[in-house]
C-alpha cells in the first residue's frame, strides 16, 4: 500500500498538499469514490427506499441494502443484523434505552472502562438514573491497557452489561474484547463494544470478538458525516423493543396499540440516511479492497515511527503502551503548555492535530491532565508528514521554551 499514491484519491489532500492533516481519529477524509456516490444518489437514484413500487424507489432500496450488506460483510455479520444509524452516539444510546432502560433494574451493574469515550458513558449514566443500575469500571494500568486482574472481582451475579471501547481514542490501547467478551458471557453479561476507533484501522470480525453489539462512525473510515452502524446479534435485536417509534419500523398501527417490524427494520424509524448510507457501504468496499491488514500494518508503523521521532523532544509526554495492540494514536503534552497552544501553534505549520479531552474527561483525570494534544494517523498519511511533524513540535517546543 502506497500512502502517497493514495493520496490521489482524497480530493481535499491532493488540493491542500502543504497540509499535514493528523486528526482522522475526529473524521477521516473522503476519497473520490464516497463523493462521487454521494453524488450520484442524488443525480441518479433521489428517491425513498422501502415505499415505492416504481423503478426508482426499487433501484434506491436497492442501493441501500446493498450498502447493507457491504456493512454485513465488513464486520463479518448478517444483514439483517445491521442497523444503520447517525453515528457511534446514536448507537450506544440505542443499546442503553431499548436494551438497558427495558432489562436493567436496581442494584443490577454496567461495567465499563477507564479508558471509555463519553458516548460509552453517559447513556448508561441516564439509564441508571432512571433504573437503579450502578456503574463500574475496569481499571487501567500504568501502561494504559486495561487491569485485566480486577474482572475478577468485578464481574459478578449483578453484571448485566460489560460497555467496553475496542480501541482507545487517546491512548491507542486496542483491548483484547475477546478475552474480555469470553469472562462477561460466564457471568451472563451482555458484551457492547465501540468500536469508533478500531472498525476504520483494523480487521473487525464481530463474530470472533463475541460482541453482542458493535458500534461504527461511518465518517472515521472514509465515509460521510451522518451514517454510522449497530451490528446486533440478530436474538438479542429481535427480543428488545423499538428505540424511536414512526414510519417505517412498524408491522402493524392501530389506534391504541401497535406491533413492530423484525430487525433491523425495527430499529430504523423515519427516512433513513439514505445517500449517506449507501456512501457508506463504497467506504467500505474500498476499505476491503485494500486489505484491513494491510491498513492496521500501516498504522501500526506509523505509530511506531512517530513515538520513536517525539522521543527526541524531552519536553514532550506521550501516553499509551507501545507494542502490536497500539493503533495510529498519539495523545502527548508539551512541557507545561496548554493543549491548545500546541494545537493552534501547530497549525501555523501546516499540521492539523486535535486538542482537547477528546470526549474522554475520565481517562484523562486518571493520567493526570486537563488536555492533552493528539495525533492520529490513517491509510493516507506518510512518514514525511510524521518527520513534518516533529519537526513542527520542535519549533514550537524552541519557540515557548521560556514557558516550559
Amino acid at each position: 500500500m502506497d500512502p502517497s499514491a493514495l493520496r490521489e484519491d482524497f480530493p481535499l489532500l491532493a488540493r491542500n498538499p502543504g497540509l499535514v492533516y493528523l486528526d482522522s481519529a475526529a473524521t477521516s477524509q473522503k476519497p473520490r469514490a464516497v463523493l462521487e456516490a454521494l453524488e450520484a444518489y442524488y443525480q441518479t437514484l433521489n428517491a425513498n427506499v422501502h415505499r415505492g413500487a416504481y423503478a426508482l424507489s426499487v433501484a434506491a432500496t436497492e442501493a441501500y441494502e446493498g450498502a447493507r450488506r457491504s456493512l454485513a460483510r465488513f464486520l463479518n455479520a448478517s444483514p439483517q443484523e445491521i442497523v444503520f444509524v447517525r453515528n457511534t452516539t446514536e448507537a450506544m444510546n440505542l443499546v442503553a434505552y431499548a436494551w438497558g432502560l427495558r432489562n436493567l433494574k436496581e442494584n443490577d451493574e454496567v461495567l465499563v472502562t477507564e479508558m471509555e469515550h463519553h458516548a460509552g458513558l453517559v447513556p448508561w449514566h441516564l439509564v441508571a438514573e432512571r433504573t437503579g443500575a450502578r456503574i463500574r469500571a475496569i481499571p487501567i494500568t500504568e501502561e494504559g491497557r486495561l487491569d485485566l486482574s480486577a474482572l475478577d472481582h468485578l464481574l459478578t451475579e449483578r453484571t448485566k452489561v460489560v460497555s467496553l471501547v475496542h480501541m482507545s481514542n487517546v491512548l491507542g490501547t486496542v483491548n483484547p474484547v475477546a478475552e474480555v467478551a469470553r469472562k462477561a458471557k460466564e457471568a451472563g453479561a451482555l458484551v457492547v463494544v465501540d468500536g469508533a476507533q478500531s472498525a476504520p484501522h483494523l480487521p473487525v470480525d464481530v463474530k470472533a470478538l463475541g460482541a453482542d453489539f458493535f458500534a461504527l462512525s461511518g465518517h472515521k473510515m472514509l465515509g460521510p458525516t451522518g451514517a454510522g452502524v449497530l451490528y446486533g446479534r440478530y436474538e438479542v435485536l429481535e427480543a428488545m423493543g423499538p428505540f424511536l417509534g414512526g414510519g417505517e419500523m412498524i408491522q402493524e398501527v392501530h389506534l391504541d396499540r401497535s406491533t413492530y417490524a423484525k430487525p433491523p427494520q425495527r430499529f430504523e424509524a423515519g427516512t433513513p440516511p439514505i445517500a449517506e448510507a449507501i456512501a457508506l457501504g463504497r467506504a467500505a468496499e474500498y476499505l476491503m479492497a485494500l486489505g484491513m491488514e494491510r491498513v492496521w500494518a500501516h498504522d501500526r508503523a506509523l505509530v511506531d515511527y512517530a513515538l520513536d521521532r517525539l522521543s527526541e523532544i524531552p519536553e514532550v509526554r506521550t501516553f499509551g503502551p507501545r507494542g502490536p495492540d497500539r493503533g495510529g494514536v498519539v495523545a502527548f503534552t508539551l512541557g507545561r503548555l496548554h493543549a491548545h497552544d500546541v494545537a493552534t501553534a501547530l497549525d501555523q505549520e501546516g499540521v492539523a492535530v486535535r486538542a482537547g479531552h477528546h470526549c474522554a474527561q475520565p481517562l484523562h483525570r486518571r493520567l493526570g491532565v486537563a488536555a492533552t494534544a493528539r495525533a492520529s494517523f490513517y491509510l493516507y498519511n506518510t512518514r514525511e508528514e510524521v518527520d513534518r511533524f516533529v519537526e513542527a513540535l520542535k519549533k514550537v517546543r524552541d519557540y515557548f521554551k521560556v514557558w516550559l
